[in-house]
């Protein structure tokens, strides 16, 4: 039995038609794959430079902040112990001096005695504020401690503390950024917030270590992205990503301040 012409044709065609068809298609679907992987990748990329940027932020923000602790150092050093050691050299000259009567001699020493006092009482202070001891022989729990009654020692804040968490002796260079952002978050409630109560509690929930601070300060606008750009909120930022951990902020103006941040 033959096949008409016509028909082979018409057959020839189909499969022509077709194989055009799946051709239009595999091209479209090339096309598709090759665009659509295209825009994955820039996104990538943008992502990944947004992420860098963000490090460079953060690396920029803990440079200048140290900085800003070495001048302020440097500027204590100057101001408080040098000028108070240089008066304790003039003094020391002058007990050297002819003709002093036994009044002038024991004035003089008294004011050595004094001056250098002082200036050790200072210095200990300079070397608490770089690493408070008690932080480092005892950890986290006795250096938040002693913080939060530092604080209420001022008489113009009362600070409410508990800790859940049993804290690893082991993680003591982690657990100083915990330490300094507590600091900073404290310094902030009483110079900014005007704070007159603050609540501290450390929790662990989940396997994940989390601090929970809130006070009852003037509180600020949450929506207005500039107040959470100031270099105390960088600094914390920067210790709170250096803790792989998270943070969450919130306040209203009237209610205070609200923060969450796991570590």
């Amino acid at each position: 039995m033959s096949v008409s012409p016509v028909y082979e044709k018409e057959i020839v065609a189909i499969i022509l038609y077709t194989s055009c068809f799946f051709m239009v298609v595999a091209v479209f679907l090339v096309a598709f794959f090759y665009f659509s992987r295209k825009k994955i990748i820039q996104k990538e990329l943008e992502k990944r430079d947004l992420e860098i940027q963000y490090q460079k932020e953060q690396l920029h923000a803990v440079i200048f902040t140290q900085e800003e602790e070495r001048k302020r150092i440097a500027q204590d050093l100057h101001d408080d112990i040098s000028s108070k050691l240089n008066i304790v050299s003039l003094n020391s000259h002058l007990l050297s001096s002819p003709n002093l009567t036994e009044d002038e001699t024991k004035e003089i020493t008294e004011n050595i005695i004094n001056l250098t006092a002082k200036a050790l009482e200072n210095s200990r202070k300079i070397a608490h504020n770089l690493l408070p001891p008690v932080f480092e022989k005892f950890g986290l729990n006795a250096g938040v401690e002693e913080l939060c009654e530092e604080f209420e020692s001022s008489k113009s804040v009362k600070v409410n503390y508990e800790n859940e968490i049993d804290f690893d002796e082991q993680d003591i260079n982690r657990h100083l950024h915990v330490f300094r952002v507590l600091q900073e978050l404290m310094n902030n409630s009483l110079r900014h917030g005007k704070a007159s109560e603050i609540w501290i509690s450390f929790k662990n929930e989940n396997e994940i270590n989390s601090c929970n601070y809130r006070d009852n300060g003037v509180g600020f606008d949450n929506q207005n992205a500039e107040n959470q750009k100031g270099l105390g909120m960088k600094n914390i930022d920067s210790r709170i990503s250096f803790l792989d951990g998270t943070i969450k902020i919130n306040s209203e103006i009237g209610k205070g301040i609200a923060v969450i941040f796991t570590f």
